[in-house]
């Protein structure tokens, strides 16, 4: 791997604000704060029920049926297509799944999905999986919701299919990945189903998480500078400058309610220059993802995706894993650079998938950040542990 590394004067901030403390993760909907590890499960559930459906609108229905079909696959080839029909009995959707299947394998080999094939890959992207063992499941997320900012809110074939649904293309695009894991369970290839991956980027990233959030089956959460709405964190907002060159500022609620609000659910346009107000922050749905394994890659120049931020929500969210004795789980990343889906990026996801089912060492990359750590944004600590951070 490259040897591009951060150090802690990459970001200088000009303004870094506090709008208020982080909310504790702990006080479930009955104002009870949990004491047992067991009450995770359904302080989890709480959580989906209200801070998602807040900001991403509700998620949409169980399928009714899923059918695998090939439409590409033949006897030497590494890459197989499938077409993918699920939905409703009366209104089904289709989408395209293609597999990319590693090299020299012994046994079964983990996959990674990913829901940005409407993107372009940087070259050696898929490269870093494959010729490590790990295989890719590909699939184009906007055949689920379309991603077209002159378009209005509901556009795309699940809405198609539930003519009812309430949720933003974040919500269906999340739906997407569970489909895709749907299939994979059902294809006649050694994937080891118990390590599967998601990674997405950006808006892809903000989907992950989500994904991630609301469907056990995914081993490993790999958001990719998601920034507002993914990772970063609504409390905390700057502006600063990175390496003496570029400034900017971080993406605020507004900015998202402007620019992609079909992208979100209805009500968290109630809650723009309100942040502070808002029942949860971002922590919480990392904290969802927990005791499995949550791995958060951010680019130190992406101001934009709040650097800074993203720190502190992961530094809440290691309460809960803590609180579930699986602090291993959690790891973050910064790479110099701007806002991209890197071949290294990859390596790095590849890196915390090996280590986790091999024992591989880790990169010295992981956990080091691109600024001053600043002091936690939340004065609470996970039940057991006192009360500062």
């Amino acid at each position: 791997m490259e040897n591009n590394f951060v150090t802690a004067d990459m970001i200088r901030f000009e303004q870094y604000t506090l709008l208020e403390k982080l909310p504790d993760p702990f006080i479930a909907k009955n104002g009870q704060r949990l004491t047992d590890p067991a009450a995770w499960a359904d302080r989890r559930c709480e959580i989906a029920d209200t801070a998602c459906t807040l900001l991403y609108g509700v998620r949409p229905p169980e399928p009714e049926f899923l059918e695998v079909e090939p439409i590409c696959d033949y006897y030497y080839s590494r890459t197989k297509v499938y077409r993918i029909t699920t939905g409703t009995r009366e209104r089904p959707l289709s989408f395209r799944l293609k597999l990319l299947i590693p090299e020299n394998t012994e046994g079964k080999w983990p996959v990674i999905i990913d829901g940005d094939d409407c993107f372009r890959p940087q070259e050696g992207y898929y490269e870093a999986a494959l010729s490590r063992g790990i295989g890719w499941a590909l699939f184009d997320r906007t055949e689920f919701a379309h991603d077209v900012q002159s378009e209005q809110r509901g556009c795309g074939a699940l809405y198609e299919t539930y003519p009812e649904l309430d949720c933003g293309a974040l919500s269906c695009w999340a739906w997407g990945y569970s489909r895709a894991a749907d299939a994979l369970q059902k294809l006649d290839l050694p994937i080891d189903l118990d390590w599967i991956a998601i990674t997405g980027h950006s808006r892809g990233g903000k989907t992950t998480l989500l994904a991630g959030a609301m469907d056990e089956r995914f081993r490993v959460v790999n958001p990719n500078e998601s920034g507002a709405g993914g990772c970063g964190c609504y409390r905390v907002q700057i502006r600063g400058v990175y390496n003496n060159e570029v400034e900017g500022r971080n993406e605020v609620l507004r900015d998202s309610m402007e620019a992609f609000p079909y992208w979100y659910g209805k009500a968290a346009a109630a809650y723009v220059d309100r942040e502070n107000e808002l029942p949860f922050d971002l922590h919480f749905i990392k904290a969802m993802v927990a005791p499995r394994t949550l791995f958060v890659s951010e680019a130190a120049g992406d101001l934009w995706a709040n650097p800074p931020g993203s720190w502190q929500t992961t530094m809440a969210a290691k309460e809960v894993y803590r609180f579930l004795n699986a602090e291993e789980n959690l790891f973050w990343y910064y790479r110099p650079g701007y806002h991209a889906h890197l071949a290294c990026d990859a390596q790095m996801l590849v890196n915390v998938i090996l280590h986790q089912k091999n024992g591989e060492p880790l990169d010295e990359r992981m956990f080091r950040v691109p600024f001053a750590e600043p002091v936690p944004a939340f004065d609470w600590r996970c039940p057991g542990t006192g009360t500062k951070p």
